[in-house]
């Protein structure tokens, strides 16, 4: 499944707030995939669309991994090939948005082993910041590259490699469907001096038999994000709800989202995980391409203005830029 340009171009809008500084701390690097090409150029087009975006962070996405040596080290090939990428962005034009920070992946189920494959990051490039290392996991849902086990943060061997982050000083990036929430929570209060990033507002399922349940979803999506909220290492990005998983249908319709009807959509999920945690602990992210199937940049962004319009400065600065630039150490 893949975005369609022309199918997004058919909505335009007036940039919101344009000189308003963004840290788009949520993007992907293809050069080919089934959501489509996504290069430098590609994420130059969108954020260079009208609303100001300096920085972004890249998020693993098995991409360019080393196709020789020990397997282990393979994911190593996407932070050097993002570092190319990201030291082209530092020589473009004075306005484009560079990448300021990588996050890669690690197999944490090698336990301590995983200590080898960070370094090697780290010595791949100074902009590796952590890594992500998915849980994703649905009976009816999981996909071919989802976790094929459907608890792998409680896994022992899992936790040693997750000890080897603490000992560097990287972050942790955890991407998971909300049933599997307390499970984020007892990680972070196993390892608590470990800045874990939960991504997508912890994946609020809407599709397949989730569709017809959806007040049932919310209540549990509400009461397992509350628990890992009090987790004090835990922050939150908050978007990544255009995908098919999420139940919109975005893209299925002849129109993609206006962003008035994107922001009535996303407003009771954005405000509350807001709200749970403190602006000063969630970042607004694109999550492109991906989330480019349902809806263009320039929408999304003024959807995530149009929410908290009536917000202080303060709390619109930590979520546009604050929260990112702290945590990811831009």
């Amino acid at each position: 499944m893949a975005y369609r340009s022309e199918w997004l171009a058919q909505v335009a809008e007036e940039i919101l707030e344009p000189e308003r500084p963004i840290v788009d701390p949520h993007h992907h690097f293809w050069t080919e995939s089934s959501w489509g090409r996504y290069m430098l150029d590609d994420l130059w087009a969108d954020t260079s669309a009208g609303h100001r975006v300096e920085k972004t962070v890249f998020l693993e996405c098995r991409s360019q991994y080393l196709t020789d040596g020990p397997e282990h080290l393979r994911p190593v090939g996407e932070t050097r090939f993002v570092a190319g990428l990201a030291t082209e962005a530092d020589t473009g034009p004075a306005l484009n948005a560079r990448v300021g920070a990588i996050i890669g992946h690690a197999n944490l189920l090698l336990g301590k082993q995983a200590r080898e494959v960070l370094t090697a990051h780290m010595e791949a490039s100074p902009l590796f910041r952590g890594i992500r290392h998915s849980a994703s996991w649905d009976l009816e849902l999981s996909g071919p590259s989802a976790a094929t086990d459907a608890h792998r943060y409680l896994d022992e061997t899992f936790r040693e490699g997750f000890a080897c982050l603490g000992d560097l000083g990287l972050s942790f990036d955890a991407w998971m469907f909300h049933p599997q929430l307390p499970e984020l929570a007892d990680l972070a209060r196993a390892f608590p001096d470990t800045t874990i990033i939960l991504n997508h507002l912890g994946g609020p399922l809407g599709a397949g038999s989730y569709a017809e349940n959806r007040d049932e979803v919310i209540d549990q999506w509400q009461h397992n994000l509350t628990e890992v909220s009090e987790c004090p290492n835990v922050v939150v990005k908050v978007g990544g709800i255009a995908m098919p998983l999420n139940g919109f249908g975005w893209h299925e319709r002849n129109l993609p989202p206006g962003s008035e009807e994107l922001a009535d959509a996303d407003r009771p999920f954005c405000e509350f995980a807001i709200q749970a945690f403190g602006a000063d602990r969630c970042m607004f992210e694109s999550n492109f391409p991906v989330d480019k199937i349902g809806v263009s940049y320039p929408v999304l962004w003024n959807a995530f203005k149009r929410i908290v319009e009536n917000y202080s400065e303060t709390d619109k600065e930590a979520l546009f830029r604050g929260t990112a630039t702290r945590v990811y150490r831009l």
